[in-house]
């Protein structure tokens, strides 16, 4: 397919991202890029000077909510997406009534209790939905260990499955935005290959 091909199917969709942090920021970013119609992202946090060395933020955006700070980010990228910001916490409540109109759902938490959270939440109240989760992303090099793998019909996951975050081996920006790429690619694959979008 050409570009234009590409982005002419890829506008018809709507991708949620929760968590605007390194990976859900990156992503966003990829697939705003590459011509997703509709982005639906949920942070409740603030951009902080800690982050930029991962996140797609800027020093002069440190101390702004992150939705907003990514929202003009992407629109200076690209206009033509549809962005619907939530500045807010996700929890087992209110996930459903975020993502209800997504097509895909990309996980970019940093708590292994919140990813377990969303998985749970999505796979038994938006059920047939994709949801595409991070796991293993810390550190530097071994750029063998990442991988893309399908867990089951809706739950996929990139990363190493492995490495941790810790003071000794901190989240830096080429293997997150690795990770995230991979996730943004995974949304691309899985969307070209539905019929017509809504359907799950």
């Amino acid at each position: 397919m050409k570009f234009n091909e590409i982005e002419s199917q890829l506008k018809k969709y709507c991708a949620g991202i929760a968590g605007a942090g390194g990976l859900g920021s990156n992503c966003a970013v990829s697939l705003a890029r590459s011509g997703i119609g509709t982005l639906v992202i949920a942070d409740f946090d603030k951009v902080e000077y800690k982050n930029l060395n991962r996140q797609y933020y800027f020093t002069d955006q440190v101390r702004m909510y992150k939705t907003d700070a990514l929202k003009a980010n992407i629109e200076r990228i690209n206009p033509g997406v549809n962005l619907v910001m939530h500045k807010l916490k996700l929890n087992e409540n209110n996930i459903a009534k975020v993502f209800a109109d997504c097509d895909i759902i990309v996980e970019a938490f940093d708590r292994d209790d919140q990813k377990e959270m969303l998985i749970e939440t999505v796979q038994s109240k938006l059920r047939g939905i994709p949801l595409i989760i991070g796991s293993g992303l810390a550190g530097f090099g071994s750029n063998e260990t990442l991988h893309s793998r399908k867990i089951d019909d809706t739950l996929f996951v990139c990363g190493d499955e492995s490495t941790a975050a810790g003071d000794d081996l901190p989240p830096m920006a080429p293997r997150v935005c690795i990770v995230a790429n991979m996730q943004a690619n995974l949304v691309i694959e899985i969307l070209l290959k539905k019929l017509t979008p809504g359907k799950r």
